[in-house]
């Protein structure tokens, strides 16, 4: 099983990494033969939708698929057939960074069917979870309008794909050095504060959601497993099989004979 994290934030050691970083290792501790890879959206030079509409073209070879060839392209192809994602970004202006407006565009839109139906092209319907890290305290996020600004983000995911886990963390250290900056805001001292006692549970938080994409990637396997005549791979070392319509299941090792069934 394969996992992605998608972080668009620039900064490789930030809050939204570390966040995104231990939620692959909660997915790691459910599912220990699972490939998890982390992704940082600054790291690939691309662009979000051309509007060239080769993905809605009636009986077009490129229908459903983002027909655009750069660097986020080959990226783009093993994402969407990922078992579980978990997105993170920071909140620039009061809106998810232009990396990760770039990334969403691109990874929905080919799987959007314009039939008014709300149809899905999507070939997995994968978990997702949504991370968001700010300024704002928690207590402002209704203020400023932050709960409507996810609840649009995450429309489509969940039209496309599955409705996300959403988490954000708030208040967030921002400088190792704030007496660097032009930032009299914000007090450092609070912010200090909020890093050394808030922070460790929203490490937690991002834990537990990887422990749900993990659980829940496994309900969806199983689920088209047990509905279909299929074969799966389930580890380097292990194979299961069922034919359709038994209730047996057959498990085989690929490093020796067959361990069961």
């Amino acid at each position: 099983m394969k996992f992605y994290a998608i972080n668009g934030s620039k900064r490789e050691e930030g809050n939204t990494a570390q966040l995104l970083n231990r939620s692959l290792e909660a997915i790691k501790s459910v599912l220990q033969d699972a490939e998890c890879e982390y992704i940082n959206l600054y790291d690939i030079p691309f662009n979000g939708c051309k509007s060239c509409f080769a993905c809605k073209r009636v009986n077009g070879r490129h229908y459903g698929k983002c027909v655009y060839k750069d660097d986020f392209k080959p990226i783009l192809n093993k994402i969407i057939e990922a078992d579980g994602i978990v997105l993170g970004s920071p909140i620039y202006f009061g809106d998810v960074t232009g990396v990760m407006r770039c990334f969403l565009e691109r990874f929905i839109f080919p799987f959007l069917v314009y039939d008014g139906k709300g149809e899905s092209l999507a070939p997995k319907r994968m978990p997702l979870a949504f991370i968001y890290t700010m300024n704002a305290t928690e207590d402002n996020i209704e203020n400023v309008g932050y709960d409507l600004l996810f609840d649009r983000t995450e429309w489509p995911l969940e039209m496309i794909f599955t409705k996300p886990y959403r988490m954000y963390s708030c208040d967030t250290y921002q400088f190792s050095d704030y007496s660097k900056y032009v930032s009299s805001i914000f007090s450092e001292e609070h912010k200090a504060e909020v890093r050394k006692t808030q922070f460790p549970k929203d490490l937690k938080n991002a834990y537990d959601i990887g422990i749900k994409i993990a659980n829940d990637a496994q309900k969806i396997l199983w689920s088209y497993f047990y509905s279909s005549n299929t074969t799966l791979l389930i580890s380097d070392s292990l194979v299961i099989s069922r034919p359709h319509s038994s209730p047996i299941w057959h498990a085989k090792s690929t490093t020796s004979s067959n361990v069961g069934s």
